[in-house]
């Protein structure tokens, strides 16, 4: 099994909240820094998305790929997982947002798990660093997107 990187940050938000923030792709350029596009492909009975295209630009690092993903939950999910479809520079990418609720569900630890294995050579700590970038940052813009009242300005725009 491949190594994984895991990181978790509480947001003061409901995890309803955070999931709307999470689940609203079209949005991810206005709060995740790489994220340079984001568009849905197709959608699940709940309307979810089930795969999404992105164009992530981190300065050196330039790549279009696509992301399959598989909302646990149902109607309501608490948990997201994605894995890689389609990339330039990645052989794989899996993923998940584990919502948590915290203080009777006035607030949410959100847990981000990754593994990215690229098709290039890189060695095994050089990446966890590269993944733990990823995901303090992804963390830290969900936090401040969803405490801002992301969560409504997203409802807003769909």
């Amino acid at each position: 099994m491949a190594e994984h990187t895991s990181s978790s940050i509480t947001v003061d938000a409901a995890p309803e909240a955070v999931m709307s923030v999470i689940s609203d792709f079209p949005r991810y350029p206005e709060w995740a820094g790489e994220v340079k596009e984001a568009e849905v492909l197709g959608r699940d009975e709940h309307g979810h998305a089930e795969q999404v295209r992105l164009l992530l630009d981190a300065g050196a690092i330039k790549d279009e790929h696509t992301l399959a993903y598989e909302w646990i939950g149902g109607a309501e999910p608490h948990e997201v997982r994605w894995s890689l479809v389609r990339s330039q520079m990645l052989r794989s990418l899996d993923g998940l947002y584990r919502l948590t609720p915290v203080g009777g569900g006035a607030r949410t630890e959100v847990t981000y798990q990754l593994t990215v294995d690229v098709k290039i050579p890189m060695l095994g700590m050089i990446k966890r660093k590269a993944e733990k970038v990823i995901i303090d940052r992804a963390l830290d813009g969900l936090k401040k997107r969803v405490e801002a009242g992301g969560a409504e300005a997203s409802e807003a725009g769909n």
